[in-house]
Formats: C-alpha cells, sequence, structure tokens
C-alpha cells in the first residue's frame, strides 16, 4: 500500500510541470536581484557625485572661486606655429 501512494505521487508530480515552473521562477528572481545589486551600487555612486557637485555649488554661492577643472578654452597651447609648411 505504501509503494502504492508512493508510485502515484510520484505520477503525479511527473505530469504537472509545477516543479520547472517553479525552478524557472527561482532562476528569474535571483536574476533581478543581481541586476538590481548592479543598479543600486550605481546609484549610490551617482549619489555621491550628487553631494560632492552640492558642496562646490554651496561654496559658489559663499562666493567662492570654482574648484576643479579649468574650462577648455584656457588649456589650449598657443604655438608661434602658423606658417604653412609646403
Amino acid at each position: 500500500m505504501k509503494e502504492y501512494f508512493k508510485r502515484l505521487w510520484k505520477a503525479l508530480w511527473d505530469s504537472t510541470d509545477l516543479d520547472e515552473r517553479a525552478i524557472a521562477a527561482i532562476k528569474e528572481a535571483k536574476n533581478r536581484v543581481e541586476i538590481l545589486k548592479l543598479e543600486l551600487e550605481d546609484v549610490k555612486n551617482a549619489t555621491k557625485n550628487v553631494v560632492e557637485q552640492s558642496k562646490d555649488v554651496v561654496a559658489a554661492v559663499k562666493g567662492k572661486k570654482r574648484r576643479g577643472r579649468k574650462p577648455y578654452y584656457k588649456n589650449k597651447k598657443k604655438t608661434n606655429n602658423n606658417s604653412k609648411q609646403n
């Protein structure tokens, strides 16, 4: 009798795809968690950048000069090589 119920239970599980769907759902959930972790890391880095930039804005309101890289037009090097070479 016990063996009969075991075979019946196994036959019922084999006739359904419930376990395959459960495994697929678990894999999908794990993939989504990994993607979520990567996105949260990006958000963390962007937030750090925003905090640093907001400090610059506060300094500008106080009247301090701009920090950081100089504007592009100030970095151009002038040369005396304006003649055409043939």
